[in-house]
Order: structure tokens, then C-alpha cells, then sequence
């Protein structure tokens, strides 16, 4: 039995980490630490999430793929898949967002996300903010809340697990 990670860490919480915050070159500790909470099996991501990341053909694609010690799951399990089922059922009943937004969070890895933290119990890292007002983009968070996923940021997970630097 595979035991899932406490935390699930979306594409985007660590594509800004390496654009903004903490580049590689810069703050090598912060990537070391992902890959020791990863090797611990404290965080995690999907298979999806990978995919996203091997895009960018640059060092993160490269360290997510070679060096992150970050289990990328599978989100082929029946049970995952379900549960994306009824995220994207709910989204298209959400009059809130815009078609163009639902294609786009459809087309990525983050309903997938979501589906997998809801059935592994895990929280969701992201960097997106709860939008009530948003349209255009569905945000990580607003999917989170409906199916009550408990969502944070890089800050806030690292504070939780008591990383410091």
C-alpha cells in the first residue's frame, strides 16, 4: 500500500518558486528541501503535474524529472478518476466561469489535482487565491472549497511542516 503524501503540489506553486522566488542558482536549500520532504514522503504531486513541468524544457523540467525525490502519482486509479468525473460535473454547472475558463481547467493538471487530494485526504499547494469574483479562470482554490480540500501556499506548508532556512 502506497501511503499519500500530506501535501500535493501544483505546477504552477513551483514554477513561480523557480521563476521568482527561489531560483535554482540563487536559493539552492529551498530545492533540497523539496527533495528531502519528497524522499519523506511529506509532499508530493501527480503524474500530470510532470507533464506540465516537462514542457518547460529548463532546469525545473529537468530537476522535477531527474533530482526532485517528489513522487509524481498516477492518476489512472479508478478511483481518482471518479472523482475528476464529478469535479468537472460540478464545474460545468458552475454559471460563475466563463467556457473558455472551464476548457482551460479542464485541459490541465488541475482538476486532476484536486480529484487526487480529495481521495488521498492530502492538501493542495498552490499559489492560486480563492476567487469568488473570477470569471475568466477557474482557481485551484474555489474547486478546493467545494469539495472540501484544505488548500495553501509554499509559505504556509513549509511553516506547517516547520522548514526553515
Amino acid at each position: 500500500m502506497i501511503v499519500a503524501p500530506g501535501y500535493v503540489v501544483d505546477a504552477s506553486a513551483l514554477i513561480q518558486a523557480a521563476r521568482q522566488f527561489y531560483a535554482f542558482d540563487i536559493f539552492p536549500a529551498f530545492w533540497s528541501m523539496l527533495e528531502m520532504q519528497g524522499a519523506a514522503g511529506q509532499i508530493g504531486s501527480i503524474d500530470r503535474v510532470l507533464k506540465e513541468l516537462q514542457l518547460g524544457r529548463d532546469r525545473l523540467a529537468e530537476w522535477a524529472t531527474n533530482d526532485s525525490g517528489i513522487c509524481f502519482a498516477s492518476t489512472d486509479r479508478v478511483e481518482v478518476l471518479e472523482r475528476y468525473r464529478q469535479i468537472m460535473g460540478w464545474l460545468q454547472k458552475q454559471d460563475q466561469f466563463f467556457e473558455a475558463g472551464k476548457m482551460e481547467f479542464a485541459a490541465g493538471a488541475d482538476g486532476w489535482l484536486v480529484a487526487y487530494a480529495v481521495e488521498e485526504q492530502c492538501k493542495v499547494v498552490t499559489q492560486e487565491k480563492f476567487n469568488a469574483e473570477s470569471k475568466r479562470t477557474v482557481p485551484i482554490p474555489n474547486v478546493c472549497m467545494a469539495f472540501g480540500v484544505q488548500c495553501v501556499d509554499l509559505f504556509a506548508m513549509m511553516r506547517e511542516l516547520h522548514i526553515t532556512f
